[in-house]
């Protein structure tokens, strides 16, 4: 492989911010999926990934789509999503066990969930590196190298208009997308740097707090709270965690909670004794993507309820790691229900996918 870009590249990525911005920007939607810089250099064909290592084994259904779609000589930044078994929503979930040892499950899961590829940046097109152009140049080349690409390669939507991109980000969120990325229009290409902004949705939820890890520190502090919500069955499903404190809070809080310290008899996730010092109330917790992590923790009366921000879910858990907002004392732990959650409304997912197809060259 010979290209003007070589991998690993570490993609260029976005800043926190907590409006739509304003300015020379171009918009897109936010997908929820796994980051990927594509190399292509004739037959040879690399899926690079956020942390700078090749995905491409776990994607051949990709390899072959994107050497039938891509120009013979590219490289391109996008995202790696998957399509839940609903056919209208990403399923981040199901994208995770695509990442798979077994040469024999990879093909299987290639066949049964097969991926997509969105590309939103170009990088370097024949011989030409595209990093040090701006990214309204780098956007129309891209269209171009793409015109005429199909599924399940795709060019991500973007517009230039501040009310379309926020009414895309009510819209798209309800196809499981995470929010909208502005790009300036006049800025390079920068691996590893937010120059980029992004705005997610931000919600809260007053949840149980039903156990605890310790801080890799040591065991006198706390490392991250448990989260729990009721369902309609009574039972406690896991929801995920909190963990951003100073040390001095979390050696507080690791004092502060010894009094609801209790055993697994009893407790809402009882049936975790059996698998104790080996996960947590999530059973994917103890798959490859917590290798060598200890995932034991100490189980906690439930009767204490926190206030915490979340952006949305995938399936009962938070998406993301939750963060702290405040304690609710005046709260009821029983009153932590799913039934609090705003759903958002469902849209087309296929349509957001379609958005941004580029058309074809008319003939002369």
């Amino acid at each position: 492989m010979q290209l003007p870009v070589m991998p690993p590249v570490p993609p260029m990525l976005a800043k926190a911010v907590s409006g739509m911005p304003d300015g020379a920007l171009s918009y897109e939607p936010k997908w929820d999926g796994f980051r990927s810089i594509i190399f292509r250099d004739g037959d040879e064909l690399e899926i690079g990934s956020r942390n700078e290592k090749p995905m491409t084994r776990y994607f051949p259904e990709l390899v072959e789509a994107l050497k039938e779609n891509l120009p013979p000589r590219c490289v391109l930044d996008g995202e790696i999503v998957l399509v839940g078994a609903s056919g209208d929503r990403l399923d981040f979930d199901a994208l995770q066990q695509r990442i798979h040892p077994a040469a024999s499950r990879v093909k299987l899961l290639a066949e049964q969930t097969p991926a997509k590829f969105v590309a939103f940046d170009l990088l370097a097109l024949g011989d030409d590196d595209y990093t040090g152009r701006p990214f309204a140049e780098r956007r129309a080349a891209l269209e171009k190298a793409l015109a005429g690409s199909k599924a399940p390669v795709h060019l991500t939507a973007a517009t230039q208009d501040k009310a379309t991109a926020e009414q895309w980000f009510q819209q798209f969120e309800g196809a499981g997308l995470d929010g909208i990325v502005a790009k300036p229009l006049e800025g390079s290409y920068q691996p590893d740097k937010r120059v980029m902004f992004k705005v997610k949705h931000e919600r809260t939820a007053d949840c149980v707090v039903a156990g605890y890890r310790v801080h890799k520190s040591g065991p006198d502090a706390i490392g991250s709270l448990l989260l729990g919500l009721y369902k309609d069955d009574g039972g406690l499903a896991s929801v995920g965690v909190i963990g951003a404190f100073p040390m001095k809070r979390r050696q507080e809080l690791f004092e502060e909670l010894q009094t609801l310290v209790t055993d697994f008899d009893g407790h809402p996730w009882a049936w975790a004794k059996q698998a104790e010092g080996e996960r947590t109330p999530r059973n994917a917790e103890g798959s490859r993507w917590s290798a060598g992590k200890d995932l034991t923790f100490v189980p906690l009366r439930p009767e204490l309820v926190v206030e915490v921000r979340y952006d949305h879910m995938e399936g009962e858990r938070f998406r993301h790691t939750a963060q702290f907002s405040r304690w609710r004392p005046d709260r009821d732990p029983e009153s932590c229900t799913y039934a609090q959650l705003e759903e958002p409304v469902n849209f087309d997912l296929a349509s957001v996918l379609e958005t941004g197809r580029p058309q074809a060259p008319s003939s002369p």
